[in-house]
């Protein structure tokens, strides 16, 4: 019995890659300066943290052995390639941190198989400039999710919109242009039911009538006064131009009406003086 259990500790052991330790189903690899993903991880793993290393990529074949992760922490790496596709097998997968990274974009392919996610970090990868109008559209039991501090300037209101089950945001500190397009979404944020994380620096960032303004409060007013109500300089020139066009067209019909009708009474007149010279 004693032999069986010190071998069965051995394979335990001996599964731990050298520069983690190893917990019951939980593998910590935090700040170990790892530039390649580990190479020995147990099979069965619940939770993975590889958080401060100097990870570019995560190999999806090593990464799908993984069938049983729920919990992935890979925050403060250098992950910056296109992760489509990579997390195609764990799709237990309930936390996801990415935050701290290198992104670049985000696209329907790259979380579209984890569909019992829950929270997933995005925050703080400051190339990270687009995402993609369907990217969490198989996310929808989605509760928390964080992309502050990165360098988007759009998001179509249906990202966010078509996740039933969203409780917290995070759109902090991105270089937001508020213009039209921006309507829809002002008025999702004014009437959901979702938490916005650190609210007070949730601002817009450009054209330069938005600058600075709170996207859940003075912003959403004032974007709507300038789509529906304000006319700028244009818009009164093009107006100007417009009543001059139709006062010019309405004096030159005038005129010619008028042309016209002296012309028919002098006609007029002619045929009936020579009736009356013919009388006599």
């Amino acid at each position: 019995m004693v032999l069986l259990v010190g071998i069965g500790c051995t394979v335990e052991s001996g599964s731990c890659p050298k520069e983690c330790t190893c917990q019951y189903l939980a593998v910590n690899c935090t700040g170990k300066q790892l530039e390649e993903f580990p190479s020995v991880i147990p099979l069965d793993t619940r939770q993975l943290i590889l958080a401060q290393n100097k990870l570019s990529y995560l190999p999806s074949v090593e990464l799908n052995f993984l069938g049983d992760l729920i919990y992935l922490d890979c925050s403060g790496n250098a992950l910056g390639e296109d992760l489509d596709f990579t997390f195609v097998s764990i799709i237990k997968l309930v936390y996801l941190d990415l935050s701290f990274n290198n992104l670049t974009q985000v696209t329907f392919g790259t979380f579209s198989q984890l569909s019992s996610l829950v929270v997933l970090k995005l925050s703080d990868n400051p190339s990270l400039v687009e995402i993609e109008k369907d990217s969490f559209a198989n996310n929808t039991w989605l509760r928390h999710l964080d992309i502050s501090r990165c360098s988007l300037a759009f998001l179509d209101t249906s990202t966010v919109r078509d996740l039933p089950n969203l409780r917290s945001l995070g759109l902090s500190g991105n270089p937001w242009f508020c213009n039209c397009s921006f309507v829809a979404l002002f008025n999702w944020m004014k009437e959901s039911r979702v938490t916005f994380l650190d609210e007070d620096n949730t601002t817009c960032y450009s054209p330069m009538f938005m600058h600075g303004l709170s996207m859940l409060e003075e912003g959403p007013e004032r974007l709507h006064y300038k789509c529906y109500i304000h006319f700028d300089d244009r818009d009164y020139l093009f107006l100007g131009l417009i009543g001059f066009c139709i006062f010019s067209a309405g004096t030159v019909l005038a005129w010619l009406l008028g042309v016209c009708a002296v012309i028919y009474e002098f006609l007029t007149a002619s045929d009936e003086d020579e009736e009356d010279f013919d009388e006599d």
